[in-house]
Parts: C-alpha cells; structure tokens; sequence
C-alpha cells in the first residue's frame, strides 16, 4: 500500500492495516508513551498510545529515513 491510499483510510482501519500486513520493526517509549514503529510500502508509520493503554492516540506517517533516528539507539551490532 502507498502513503496516499493509507492517508485516506480512518485511524481504525490504518491500525487494522498495520497489524495485518505492516512489517513490525521496533518500539520504545517516550515519556509517557509507548511508541511501535512500522513499515508499509514506501512509508513508515509510528502508532502512539499512552502508556499501558489500548487506545490509539495517533498515527504518525513518514518517508524519510531521518525519522528512525530515535530507534537507532537499540541497536546493537554484534562485536568483531
């Protein structure tokens, strides 16, 4: 799926969408939020909720690679 057809979908079918067919790549909290990053097609999706909740606050859509930065600090590449 591309970001445009995604944008249009309501916030529920984007998660239904996300959890289905979206390629789970990490997560990580900040402040008091629990954050899943996802990859769809060209885009990236970032799923924000409170921490310990169920609920959806908001999705955040992005292309570009510098978006990741935050979760680049999990990282760990094994020693030589």
């Amino acid at each position: 799926m591309r970001l445009v057809s995604f944008k249009q979908l309501p916030m529920g079918q984007q998660a239904d969408v996300l959890h289905r067919c979206g390629h789970f790549l990490s997560d990580r909290t900040e402040d008091s939020f629990e954050l899943r990053l996802y990859a769809l097609g060209d885009f990236y999706a970032e799923v924000w909720r409170s921490k310990g909740e169920e609920h959806i606050l908001f999705i955040h859509l992005f292309q570009h690679s510098h978006g990741l930065t935050a979760y680049l600090e999990k990282i760990r590449l094994p020693e030589v």
